[in-house]
């Protein structure tokens, strides 16, 4: 195959447009390509003006060897994939590891086991994807919360209701098996070049209900309902876990996958001499804009050609202060979710659909939380901060999970509001006007305001007075970090225990979470080959 970087496209250009300029670049015609496949799409927006999408392809034709021999463009190269190459190793199969939890770390930790040869048993204390569908619906309708299965607990993670977005930076090869098994269970074929490639909540509850039935077809078995309430260790090493309180099961190697949320299981590790510590996190809220708007600040008067995706941004900002504030998990014509795990507390999220249809957009804004900030070392410090904004959020909301809602305008006057203007709020339950400057502590306060009038200057309207924040988005990443060894991947100091992905402190989306998860399957084999 022959790689061609660098083709340029306009919006209004026709796709077969791709190959035609490629094919100019290797002095060959369109109709003597073989085959031909898109590597990479991105888009150059920063001239409003002058808009246009970068393609790499890959083609192959007769002769490669000698138009790569002739070409004299940077643009040209050999092409080079970089699979991800299964580790194949002989194991000892009398072992069936435990997995903790199944969002995406736990899901591709098992998914990786099952494929490896091993028998994984997997514990959920959330329900699967379709019973929580209708705990989701049910709690956003009438406010009744089920604390076990919920946006944060059940089959898929907290990813299943949101964007679906798979950000990630890594050239990791792990990165396309994660996207390969996304594909390979329904997700579209086009995540595996878009520029800022996403699900969407609705075709994400699909593929994980595929990757759940091929787990099964391999040997996992997947239990529902089932909270790790307890650990069991004895001589530094794991000796069984404890199911709902009740149920005892032994085992010699536990996959801690419980997700960024689970608060009960962070004090029970605790308790039990789990070495934990402080990590960076972030808290803020949610900010809705019309879809519209942002469409044409990021777009300029392109903002209506059909093959341009519903526009995106994020934004990053240091305060005076040296406080880092930044926008995280933006949703293109999505809705602001109700997200509470715990009763008596509020916590608020975003989500999209697949098609990124609905008239807002919203995205975190938040600042960023640094371990100095608390005055104790205790490790669950950031998780009681988090708590503690979400029940004063819950009593401000009116205690019944309808969300503080302020206008940006009336925020950074510091009044209550009083009325929407343009933009009207998107999360159910439902809102009340609030003054989030009586929320948050002051140095939030502080650098919420100086990053959301400097974010205006980046982005045009942003800042702008009918926007609207709802609060407390408190759950973009845990404060918590459960240590593990580098080498062995094992929690310091206890045998066969394995913490992963987001909840533990080493993964901060969907794809970097599922790698996560599948570096610790290949720990489980390094231990188990013959």
């Amino acid at each position: 195959m022959i790689r061609i970087s660098n083709i340029k496209i306009k919006p209004n250009e026709d796709k077969n447009a791709i190959l035609v300029k490629g094919c100019k670049k290797i002095r060959v015609s369109a109709e003597s390509v073989k085959e031909w496949s898109i590597v990479k799409e991105s888009l150059d927006a920063r001239n409003k003006n002058n808009i246009f999408f970068i393609y790499t392809i890959d083609v192959r034709v007769n002769n490669e060897d000698k138009i790569l021999k002739s070409s004299k463009s940077n643009d040209v190269s050999k092409g080079a994939v970089i699979d991800y190459v299964f580790p194949n190793e002989n194991i000892n199969k009398d072992t069936r590891p435990i997995v903790v939890g199944f969002g995406p770390a736990g899901m591709f930790a098992a998914l990786s086991l099952c494929q490896m040869g091993f028998s994984p048993i997997v514990l959920e204390r959330g329900n699967d994807v379709d019973e929580r569908v209708k705990n989701v619906e049910a709690f956003w309708q009438t406010g009744k919360l089920r604390v076990s299965s919920n946006v944060q607990f059940g089959e898929g993670g907290a990813g299943t209701f949101s964007d679906g977005k798979l950000t990630y930076r890594s050239k990791n090869p792990r990165c396309g098996k994660v996207f390969f098994e996304f594909v390979k269970a329904g997700a579209p074929e086009d995540i595996l070049y878009s520029y800022n490639p996403h699900i969407g909540t609705d075709k994400l509850r699909e593929v994980v209900k595929n990757i759940r039935e091929e787990i099964k077809r391999l040997g996992g078995e997947i239990r529902f309902g089932a909270q790790l309430t307890d650990v069991v260790v004895e001589n530094g090493a794991i000796k069984a876990v404890v199911i709902n309180n009740e149920e005892e099961m032994k085992c010699s190697d536990v996959l801690l996958a419980i997700g960024h949320s689970a608060r009960d299981t962070f004090e029970m590790l605790n308790d039990r001499k789990v070495a934990l510590e402080q990590k960076a996190f972030a808290v803020g809220a949610r900010i809705e804009h019309l879809q519209e708007s942002i469409n044409k600040a990021q777009y300029g008067e392109h903002f209506k050609e059909e093959r341009l995706k519903t526009a995106e941004y994020k934004l990053v900002y240091t305060t005076k202060k040296g406080r880092g504030v930044y926008t995280f998990c933006m949703c293109p014509g999505g809705q602001v979710v109700a997200a509470a795990s715990e009763n008596e507390a509020l916590a608020v999220n975003g989500m999209s659909y697949h098609a990124r249809a609905e008239k807002n957009a919203n995205s975190a804004v938040l600042v960023q939380i640094e371990p100095k900030d608390f005055e104790t070392s205790d490790p669950l410090a950031g998780m009681f901060f988090q708590r503690e904004l979400e029940k004063k959020a819950y009593i401000m909301g009116g205690s019944n999970y309808f969300a503080p809602c302020q206008k940006v305008g009336d925020f950074l006057c510091n009044k209550e509001s009083t009325a929407f203007g343009e933009v009207l709020s998107s999360y159910t339950p439902g809102v009340k006007f609030c003054n989030l400057n009586q929320l948050f502590p002051e140095f939030m306060v502080e650098a919420l305001k100086e990053a959301i009038v400097e974010m205006g200057k980046r982005l045009k309207g942003f800042d702008c007075d009918d926007a609207i924040l709802t609060a407390v988005e408190s759950r973009s990443s845990s404060p918590i970090r459960i240590t593990r060894d580098l080498t062995t991947g094992e929690s310091v100091g206890i045998k066969g225990l394995y913490p992963l992905g987001e909840g533990a402190g080493y993964a901060g989306g969907i794809v970097s979470a599922a790698v996560d998860g599948i570096m610790v399957a290949e720990k489980i084999l390094e231990k188990y080959k013959i």
